[in-house]
């Protein structure tokens, strides 16, 4: 049986799909902006939007008032506090309340009511007396099942069976008769109610509800207790229609019970519903149930919103849908990160014919680019700053975007935020449903008096990135309620720095100058709604970090990617995808002189250690000028790299009583550290393919004895002098000058993404496998549109020049006259050859995915494309070798070595 279940969850791993890590949170996934706990009636708090869990709780529990401590509070005429009643009620022993009782209080609270509260409120204190007798036995007992295996029970737990019954009955019907406070009588009602309830006697629960509690005409907290426990026997005589309709009852007429009130109602189905609407007699009666069937059913709530506004556009519950749909529609507009993959940004319109979903182009957003007119002059203007200046065509990469016009720059379909489809959540119904809220909103915000409804409307105007219609609005609204200034504050910030184009020395001076404390770190206090429990996943997504996205999203549009690249990254990140350009503006903004406050605070500041940084940089621009054979030009940066202090990593310890300690990587004295101490065997060849074996097992050296300045060990300035005097030496003739351009071929080869010595100029420090050797992950196009967050998720590395290695192996080639070396040449450049081919197979377009019915077939028609192509255009050199020289020892030796070069030669 284990045999199979396993075998199941295998199964399983390939059909669920996950996100990038099997513990993220996707209430962790997006910026929430709008606090739904702003709503005024607390005790709807469970019932805000998340999806970690059934209920909402990102809130203190006290925010919603117990009712029972409320109504006491009231029994006692508020003598005693909140605080005061609800220890006197579920703290205070029964030992104590007997003190009180016989005039010997000890309790501090009880001496400072003095002896006379008991006589003034007798029948409520031998109320609390006999109640918390019973509370230890309060709980239904337990039956097994089948279904018992899931349930860990505490077997020793007290429950309602380990009393008296019949004794207890007498007792309890007795207290009820002899109390004279109508109150206190239907509180024993409900005990009653209660104790039948939890001792499974159903039917003498529902009688002792119409004898004890239903006479007597209050209908309140207790009342309303009682009903609770009434359908809960109802349940168990499986009168399921009447159990959900007190249940129904209890949800809506009271405030801490309404979570455990909602999980009993059965509204599962759409016969429940219809149950409950059939019953449903007052107006109030009806919004409660429209509201349950759209908390329920959440694609689109607009439908069901739009039947509570018809009932009562004030009512608290509306507020909460309202709330629900925003922070729903955010999830999508606020994504804390936008990928690139053009199926993400899509948009499921609203009103379709068929309501199914539709996607539209990745460029496709909802902001109308503005068309752009000009007067006379400003065409003459234009005409003779493109005469003498060069026009946009002309510009290429960050100089076309520094040169944008504010339209430009603001109708941009990548500026962020936009609609997105992000969430692993996402499902095909979900729908963009911000024009119906909109509307809903706007028309809202005129019948009722509540100021939500203008901060909601303003909110969504937001999101429509239509920022001067929602500041007006913001402004306009008068309210002295602090959660909702304190929403309306944030507001106008993100209006202000969403909605501006560029952002220029002058606005970060603004930003600065307004706004300090959203961008200077700071330790973050949690507000009064929210708990101070520990949270594994960390910090909730801020509208800080929204801020410094937006800041880092604005600074990639304008062309500014260095300062871009800092918003959201350490400077030391760059080692993981050191790619040429984005280095370069990166430098740029390190020497810019007379930074503003901003960049010197808050961009500057992940200028992290990495000892000196101009070696830093020059060692990175030398690696890139290796890559390209441009071996003068590397040796020029390394001379300036000098004292480069080591590729920055870090160790990681944890120890039990320490906790995680960090401390920077410190390189031994041999150790390659990504400047010193490479071997000479990176101008030697393969003796067998395997990363994970030692260089001395898997490269052979090369005879360099007409070579002496090529050392045991060099560093990078030595190897590019090297290479200088091989290139020199190859520029002339014999077989000297043919070692020569072999050796620099090797090198180029070794040193590429195939090679053993493959980390070597891509600042990392072992040839371990990584994004960086991933063919599909190396080209020459920049892989981000929006800004460089989650910089070390994906790669950026230019690709490899094969044919760099492939044109000196060609020299070396001609030049030599030895059968051998050239047998070992042509293999080398076969090897190079077969790299050519890997870069061009994954880039290889492909019209179909595994959701085809057709994608064996389609697959295995394509590799057989492929492997024809392969043949006959990345074959060459293997051919060759083949008909030229496969008696030679070399191939020979070759064909045991390699298992695909002995099936090719067969």
């Amino acid at each position: 049986m284990k045999k199979y279940i396993l075998s199941l969850a295998v199964v399983s791993l390939f059909y669920t799909q996950s996100d990038a890590c099997a513990w993220s949170d996707p209430d962790y996934d997006y910026f929430n902006l709008f606090t739904q706990t702003i709503i005024k009636d607390k005790a709807y708090l469970p019932f805000l939007h998340n999806y970690s869990s059934r209920f909402y709780g990102g809130y203190n529990s006290a925010l919603i008032p117990d009712d029972n401590v409320e109504t006491w509070k009231k029994f006692f005429n508020n003598q005693l506090s909140y605080s005061e009643t609800q220890n006197l009620v579920y703290k205070i022993s029964m030992n104590d309340l007997n003190a009180l009782k016989n005039g010997n209080p000890t309790n501090p609270l009880l001496q400072k009511l003095g002896t006379g509260f008991y006589q003034k409120y007798k029948e409520g204190i031998d109320y609390l007396i006999e109640a918390k007798y019973l509370e230890p036995y309060m709980s239904i007992n337990y039956i097994e099942s089948e279904n018992s295996f899931y349930y860990d029970r505490d077997a020793n737990r007290k429950n309602a069976t380990a009393l008296d019954y019949h004794k207890t009955i007498a007792a309890l019907t007795s207290l009820y008769n002899a109390a004279r406070n109508p109150e206190i009588k239907q509180r024993y009602g409900y005990q009653l109610v209660r104790l039948n309830h939890y001792t499974r006697n159903y039917d003498s629960a529902l009688q002792a509800f119409k004898t004890y509690v239903a006479p007597i005409k209050l209908k309140g907290t207790v009342y309303f207790m009682s009903l609770d426990q009434l359908a809960g026997a109802q349940r168990g005589l499986e009168m399921n229609s009447d159990a959900n309709w007190n249940f129904f009852q209890v949800f809506m007429n009271s405030k801490d019970r309404k979570e455990s009130a909602f999980v009993s109602m059965k509204l599962s189905d759409t016969a429940s519903f219809s149950n409950i609407m059939k019953r449903a007699n007052t107006n109030e009666e009806k919004n409660m149930a429209y509201f349950l069937l759209g908390y329920e059913d959440f694609n689109n709530p607009i439908p069901m919103m739009e039947k509570m506004y018809e009932i009562d556009p004030d009512s608290e519950i509306l507020k909460v849908m309202a709330a629900r749909s925003i922070n729903e529609l955010e999830r999508s507009y606020l994504p804390t990160y936008y990928y690139t993959s053009d199926a993400q940004k899509a948009t499921t319109k609203e009103n379709s014919a068929d309501n199914t979903s539709k996607d539209t182009s990745a460029d496709s957003t909802k902001t109308e680019v503005k068309e752009e007119k000009l007067s006379f002059w400003q065409k003459i203007v234009r005409f003779f700053k493109n005469l003498f200046g060069g026009s946009k065509s002309d510009k290429t990469g960050n100089n076309v975007k520094a040169d944008q016009s504010d339209d430009e720059l603001f109708s941009n379909p990548d500026r962020i935020p936009f609609y997105n489809r992000t969430a692993y959540y996402y499902d095909e119904k979900t729908q963009d449903f911000l024009d119906s809220l909109e509307k809903f909103t706007d028309k809202t915000k005129e019948k009722s008096k509540d100021e939500y409804w203008q901060i909601a409307d303003a909110y969504l105007k937001f999101l429509k990135k239509d920022y001067k219609e929602s500041s007006e609005i913001l402004n306009d609204i008068k309210t002295t309620n602090p959660e909702y200034l304190e929403e309306i504050k944030r507001m106008k910030v993100l209006n202000d720095i969403v909605s501006q184009p560029k952002i220029d020395a002058d606005y970060e001076d603004h930003l600065m100058k307004e706004y300090a404390e959203y961008f200077v770190e700071k330790k973050v206090e949690k507000d009064t709604a929210t708990t101070d429990n520990f949270d594994y996943y960390g910090e909730v997504p801020s509208t800080a970090d929204f801020l410094k996205d937006v800041i880092a999203n604005r600074y990639f549009l304008q062309g500014e990617d260095g300062k871009s690249f800092l918003m959201n990254n350490k400077l030391s990140d760059l080692q993981y995808n050191p790619n040429s350009s984005l280095v370069k503006s990166v430098e740029e903004f390190y020497r810019k002189p007379n930074k503003t406050q901003f960049e010197q605070q808050i961009i500057a500041k992940n200028m992290d250690s990495v000892g000196n940084i101009d070696a830093f940089f020059n060692t990175i621009y030398g690696d890139r000028a290796m890559r390209l054979a441009d071996f003068e030009k590397a040796k020029a940066y390394y001379e300036k790299a000098k004292s480069f202090a080591g590729i920055p990593r870090q160790n990681y310890e944890w120890t039990e009583k320490n906790g995680q300690t960090i401390t920077p990587k410190q390189y031994a004295p041999a150790e390659y550290d990504g400047f010193k101490n490479i071997s000479n065997l990176v101008f030697g060849h393969n003796v067998w393919e395997s990363f994970g074996s030692p260089d001395t097992e898997s490269m052979k050296a090369e005879n360099y004895a007409d070579f002496p300045f090529i050392k045991t060990s060099m560093n990078k300035l030595e190897l590019a002098d090297a290479l200088i005097q091989l290139k020199k030496i190859g520029n002339g003739t014999g077989e000297k000058a043919a070692k020569a351009n072999q050796l620099i071929g090797n090198l180029l080869y070794n040193t590429s993404i195939l090679g053993y010595y493959r980390e070597l100029f891509v600042m990392d420090i072992d040839n371990s496998n990584g994004g960086k050797y991933d063919f599909w992950n190396t080209d020459r196009k920049n892989p981000y549109k929006y800004y460089y967050k989650n910089f070390l998720d994906t790669s950026y590395i230019e690709p490899d020049n094969f044919d760099l290695s492939i044109n000196y192996y060609q020299k070396a080639l001609k030049l030599s006259n030895n059968k051998e070396e050239k047998a070992r040449i042509l293999f080398q450049m076969a090897s190079a050859e077969q790299g050519k081919y890997y870069q061009y197979e994954a880039k290889a377009p492909k019209d179909f995915d595994y959701s085809d019915p057709k994608w064996s077939e389609k697959e295995d028609a394509r590799q057989k494309e492929m492997d024809n192509l392969k043949n006959q255009k990345y074959r060459t050199y293997f051919a060759q070798l083949k008909a030229q020289y496969s008696d030679t020892e070399t191939t020979k030796n070759l064909m045991g070595s390699c298992s695909y070069f002995n099936y090719f030669m067969r």
